[in-house]
């Protein structure tokens, strides 16, 4: 037997180190529970949080286009920047594990476990362009979902969970299929190999490609919330806890688009146009009927829910118009809707309670929110500048990423486009400003003879802070962090 050679070079571990890190720290959480089983959440919430800054620097070391694991790897601009994403968003939001409040779920130290193993999967799935890997990504991050909404403990919370794994389970079915049609009609698994052998062919046959694109929009567009794939998503943002809700609203996403950025992308530009017309009817589909549905909506989580399923379809049009402005435009929006989501869903954790008071079913009915400016004022402006931005109103965060994508849309042509982002935009202001109504012009509801309390931790406090000077100070930083961007997308080749 001839001895077998491994080529290190080509191995390039480094690609693999970000990942690494939070995998080995997933397991040393486990094991320190395992030999000391009395540490506290605050000790946890800590290791997590030096485990992702740790992962972070080690991205931030990483030079771009470069592969590694026997080419399996692929470490680009875009693989950099969407990391960056899903480690500072992780990085923000695993501290509101140290709420005032004690919940059953950081009271088992295995959820901090899992969390670290959820950002490794989903920065798997952005660190490469081979489809069994992504695959790989997706389902770990996703298992390891499912059970952090369980761990709740709430009956809501456990049926979200189902929800989430029975649609997760069929996405995941319709990526199988879409990757076996792919491979059969090019034999790879690549994503850049997949489109050369396609253009060769002259797409060719069609029925083939189209069959394994839908199969791969359907399970992506369940990742993304993308009408009619969205059914599930209201149901779980209400049962899960609203810490938790706020992140599935933004790293699940940043994963599912950085794989329709690298497929669709590069199939469009190379021809297959009607997968264009495609992307368009979901886009304004997307966008119209969420923002329709978010109108009547009784839950502000249930509104946000919604509203962040219309913020999807908005940055899906990023990938149709499929220009480097656009694609800067799409990180760009995402940073900025980040900063606002963690504070809105940060805002709504804290002013929690363990008793529906307000309405058997919700737990955050706009009523709840009645007069709110009278019982907590500082809270009150906070939340209602997070829907100011989250509305688009200027000069806060979200704003400048809608202005700079409707930018790209007229650039390329796509005028309809760009007048459809901004009438959805008009209507999504109406559902915000329902909530600042409720805050400032309405009077205190009492709920078996008091009013809710908010009381948020000082590391909650810090979040929230946070939040609210990156919203607010947005276009101060705009213009290095599209500099930013630009150098990495650019070198991507996108």
């Amino acid at each position: 037997m001839l001895p077998v050679s491994v080529d290190l070079a080509a191995l390039n571990m480094a690609t693999l180190i970000p990942t690494f890190i939070l995998i080995v720290g997933a397991l040393l959480v486990i094991c320190i529970d395992l030999f000391v089983p009395k540490l506290s959440r605050s000790f946890y919430t800590y290791l997590s949080v030096l485990i992702i800054l740790l992962s972070i620097g080690a991205t931030l070391g990483l030079n771009g286009n470069e592969r590694g694991f026997s080419n399996m790897m692929l470490i680009d601009g875009i693989a950099i920047v969407s990391g960056l994403i899903i480690l500072v968003t992780s990085a923000l939001f695993i501290p509101l594990a140290m709420s005032s409040k004690r919940f059953h779920e950081f009271s088992m130290r295995e959820f901090f476990g899992l969390f670290l193993f959820m950002i490794a999967g989903f920065l798997f799935m952005v660190s490469t362009d081979n489809l069994i890997l992504i695959f790989i990504g997706l389902e770990t991050a996703s298992l390891a979902l499912y059970t952090m909404i369980a761990m709740h403990n709430r009956l809501k919370a456990i049926e979200a969970a189902i929800k989430y794994f029975t649609m997760g389970a069929l996405a995941a079915g319709f990526y199988a299929f879409a990757m076996l049609i792919f491979y059969a009609l090019t034999g790879s698994v690549e994503i850049s190999t997949i489109v050369n052998v396609l253009y060769e062919r002259g797409f060719d046959p069609i029925i083939g490609i189209l069959g394994a694109c839908a199969f791969m929009l359907a399970a992506l567009g369940f990742k993304l919330s993308i009408i009619p794939f969205h059914t599930w998503t209201p149901d779980v943002y209400e049962g899960s806890s609203s810490a938790l809700a706020g992140y599935m609203s933004i790293v699940p996403k940043i994963a599912g688009f950085v794989v329709a950025m690298r497929l669709f992308e590069m199939l469009i530009q190379s021809g297959v146009t009607w997968l264009e017309d495609i992307l368009f009817f979901a886009v304004i589909v997307t966008m119209t009927l969420a923002n329709l549905m978010a109108l009547v909506q009784k839950d502000v989580k249930r509104m946000l829910a919604f509203s962040s399923i219309s913020h999807a379809g908005f940055v899906l049009s990023a990938i149709l118009i499929g220009s480097t402005q656009a694609n800067i435009g799409f990180f760009l929006y995402w940073i900025l809707f980040m900063f606002t989501n963690l504070g809105a869903f940060t805002l709504l954790w804290i002013t929690r309670n363990k008793k529906n008071l307000w309405d058997q079913r919700f737990q955050h009915p706009y009523s709840k929110f009645s007069g709110m400016v009278k019982v907590a004022p500082v809270a009150a402006t906070i939340m209602g500048i997070f829907m100011f931005s989250l509305a688009g109103i200027p000069p806060f965060a979200v704003f400048w990423g809608k202005l700079f994508l409707m930018s790209a849309a007229v650039n390329e042509g796509y005028i309809g486009l760009a007048l459809v982002m901004a009438v959805n935009s008009a209507i999504a202001v109406y559902y915000y400003m329902k909530l600042v109504v409720y805050m400032f012009l309405k009077e205190p509801v009492a709920k078996d003879g008091r009013v809710y309390t908010v009381n948020a931790s000082t590391p909650l406090k810090s979040i929230i802070g946070f939040a609210l000077i990156m919203t607010v100070i947005a276009v101060v930083f705009i213009s290095p962090l599209i500099e930013f961007i630009l150098n990495h997308v650019v070198a991507s080749g996108f």
